[in-house]
């Protein structure tokens, strides 16, 4: 298995491309804000071709970049209906504007192939399983793609912003809900093996156990207690 990911743009969006190994077929997860010279650049050092790009959610610092990727290698983009729209209009996402001099450096619009993404299907791409579960509480339309354990690597989840170390995503943009973000950990999060390596939409790489230990938010969710706010992570 290849993971070859890099954090992009001004809001450090992790961008991920997957692959069963170097020299195969890939998918791109959240190209964002300025990532497609980093896509391009780890295309080329692993000899990558990509068959389609998925996005978690549709904000503009995880699909900034999603117009010139898959225009650049005519392959789809993946979405969740409910998040489609913010390709288009990405400052109605935010309710608020995201300011003209940045986007200036946008690409704003949808490719010319567009999939919708169905909570509990499995995408079959580049030879690998991604599983899809809606994942509300960011945005309507905020999705976990997962891998399982194979010989090589244990299970791992693409959280995007629903799950960060030692955090979660923010609820407080327009779409944004923490009881249903709360229902997200617990129906996404808490069954998940402890090995399972997250790997989030923001800042490092942790694990479900470390998560589950040490994570306010998803231990508040595992004692079955109320709603709290949470801290302002990602866009």
């Amino acid at each position: 298995m290849l993971i070859a990911g890099f954090p992009a743009g001004a809001w450090g969006t992790n961008c991920y491309l997957v692959a069963p190994a170097a020299g195969e077929e890939c998918v791109i997860i959240d190209p964002g804000h300025q990532a497609a010279r980093g896509v391009e650049d780890a295309l080329e050092k692993h000899r990558l071709k990509p068959v389609a790009v998925v996005l978690t959610h549709g904000h503009i610092d995880h699909v900034a970049s999603v117009v010139p990727v898959c225009g650049a290698h005519d392959v789809p983009a993946w979405i969740h209906p409910d998040d489609r729209y913010m390709m288009s209009d990405p400052e109605k996402a935010l309710g608020r504007s995201i300011g003209m001099p940045l986007m200036g450096e946008l690409t704003v619009g949808e490719p010319d192939d567009v999939k919708e993404l169905t909570d509990g299907t499995t995408l079959r791409l580049a030879g690998l399983e991604l599983s899809v579960a809606h994942a509300p509480g960011h945005t309507k339309g905020s999705v976990t793609f997962g891998l399982p354990e194979a010989a090589d690597i244990p299970p791992i989840l693409f959280s995007g912003d629903l799950l960060f170390a030692g955090s979660i995503g923010r609820t407080d943009l327009p779409g944004g809900d923490m009881d249903e973000m709360l229902d997200s950990l617990a129906r996404v999060c808490l069954p998940l093996d402890d090995s399972t390596v997250v790997l989030s939409g923001h800042g490092p790489q942790t694990t479900i156990g470390r998560e589950r230990a040490t994570n306010p938010y998803l231990r508040q969710v595992a004692a079955g207690q109320g709603a709290q706010e949470a801290p302002r992570r990602g866009m």
